[in-house]
């Protein structure tokens, strides 16, 4: 993770042309034919399991949506489907499904599947479920909607670590859109300029009605995103670059040797793969769709639907990363040698895109991280709004919830960034977990299939516990992997028995 965060501080980086191997020591496998066929099972996953799980929640599209029986036209209001679906999906962009897919194809082949199939049948599973659940129940908040299903303890755990990651996010989606301005503009406009413009605007999105200043701007913002990833994806399928899957050792980490110990891909890449894959942090942001969406029937094509959006994003850059440097061994010596994901992220947009097609690229990249860290802090003054029952109708009634939120967003701003970057990963990751384990017991509740979120669920508990005891300090404890992955096994059984239980009481 330690790479990600140095990945963020590109600063005044020059632009170097990187000329892609033609001939590579490894079988080239069906090259683009793999990402398309990539791109199919993500398509082919939204509509056949995505409808699946409509079914199984129980969608009506006969209810009426807290946007119409809570309106109040600050933060519930019914806003254009299109709308809300652009704001879902840039909450949950960030850099994460960028910076994180380079960083993540760096293990080999099995990123992409787990970016498909993480996405698919966990991701999305976990981002749908947490915006259906709170439109059943008036747009409640992520740590309501644990607290209701696992308790009043875990509901106060959550509190804290909900609102942590919040402030976390925002704190670290001001400084590197910063870094990255600041690269880009005259000596006067400094990183310090920056991050004070970006921070009051994140202070207005906090507290103005949502059809203002991101209503508005989203969509600007969301085709810069999207021009990104559809003209990378164009280059990739139509440009004269060889796409070196390398299926030809399987599924076996394709890290640098020197670095394979540190670095297995469990439980390190399923972490590095966060918001391409799966995210808590998505799991706060749907709560706050739900109180702008007209009817039931939207949420598969605005929650299910931005979390496939999202994995189509990162898959085009983790093979745009392989592709552009010419293969696993290439993307990794070129980050052993002092280069970050941010630096990759400028050569691929300018020499693939041009000029103009460079700046809307690397105006995404920017955009990214602005859309999740001012969403970040909205939902962070719902959150707290919602812990002390606290009314947001009236102007003064969110300063006075947004004013401490503000200045401990400033506070973290000033601890070192790395360490910062390292327990909002571990944080994010936890809160997913958690999140799966409210949607199966909700699921169960309802006399419904709930094992559509019990595996991934399971899944998730044996990665976090795994990264946490395998990590090295501070982040971890450094622990063998034979125990780290051993103990998050059996956390993963115990968990699993105490939900048995509860299924025999129910």
């Amino acid at each position: 993770m330690g790479a990600i965060s140095r990945a963020l501080h590109t600063g005044k980086c020059a632009i170097f042309t990187i000329i892609p191997k033609q001939n590579q020591s490894f079988t080239q496998h069906n090259t683009v034919q793999t990402l398309l066929v990539a791109l199919a099972v993500l398509i082919a996953g939204y509509l056949i399991y995505g409808t699946f799980i409509s079914r199984i929640v129980g969608v009506d599209p006969s209810r009426t949506t807290p946007a119409y029986t809570l309106r109040d036209n600050v933060d519930y209001m019914p806003m254009p489907t299109w709308k809300v679906f652009l704001i879902q999906f840039l909450n949950i962009a960030g850099l994460g499904p960028i910076f994180g897919a380079i960083m993540g194809i760096m293990f080999g082949p099995a990123a992409f599947l787990w970016i498909v199939f993480g996405t698919i049948f966990a991701g999305a599973v976990h981002d749908f479920c947490t915006g259906f659940i709170s439109l059943r129940s008036d747009g409640m908040s992520l740590p309501q909607i644990i607290g209701d299903q696992l308790g009043n303890k875990v509901r106060k755990v959550m509190n804290v670590l909900t609102i942590l990651l919040m402030i976390l996010v925002a704190a670290v989606f001001v400084l590197n859109p910063a870094d990255i301005i600041a690269g880009m503009t005259p000596d006067y406009l400094d990183r310090a300029v920056w991050v004070t413009a970006i921070f009051v605007y994140y202070m207005l999105a906090t507290l103005l009605p949502i059809d203002k200043l991101i209503g508005n701007l989203y969509p600007v913002f969301g085709f810069a995103l999207l021009f990104m990833a559809a003209g990378i994806l164009g280059v990739l399928i139509f440009g004269d670059y060889n796409l070196p899957v390398d299926w030809s050792e399987g599924l076996g980490n394709r890290y640098l040797e020197s670095a394979r110990g540190t670095h297995p891909i469990f439980p390190m890449m399923f972490v590095s793969i966060a918001c391409g894959a799966i995210s808590g942090f998505h799991a706060t942001q749907s709560p706050m769709m739900a109180r702008c969406l007209k009817n039931e029937r939207l949420a598969q094509p605005v929650f299910y639907g931005a979390m496939v959006a999202e994995g189509i994003v990162a898959l085009i850059w983790a093979a745009a990363a392989i592709a552009f440097t010419g293969g696993y061994e290439e993307l990794g010596q070129y980050m052993a040698g002092g280069k970050t994901a941010g630096v990759l992220v400028k050569e691929i947009s300018v020499n693939w895109l041009g000029t103009v097609g460079g700046l809307l690229a690397i105006l995404g990249v920017v955009a990214a991280p602005i859309t999740s860290g001012d969403t970040a802090l909205r939902s962070a003054r719902l959150i707290a709004a919602d812990i002390f029952h606290f009314d947001q109708t009236k102007i003064w009634r969110r300063l006075i919830v947004s004013l401490p939120l503000f200045g401990l967003t400033y506070l973290i701003m000033c601890i070192d960034y790395n360490v910062m970057w390292r327990y909002f990963a571990w944080i994010n990751q936890t809160i997913a977990m958690v999140t799966l384990w409210a949607i199966t017991v909700w699921l169960a509740r309802k006399g419904k299939l709930y094992v559509v979120a019990l595996i991934p669920a399971l899944f998730m508990t044996v990665v976090c516990v795994t990264y946490v005891l395998f990590a090295p300090s501070p982040e971890g404890f450094g622990l063998s992997s034979t125990i780290a992955v051993g103990s998050g096994c059996c956390v993963a059984a115990a968990l699993l028995g105490l939900f048995m239980r509860f299924l025999k009481k129910q």
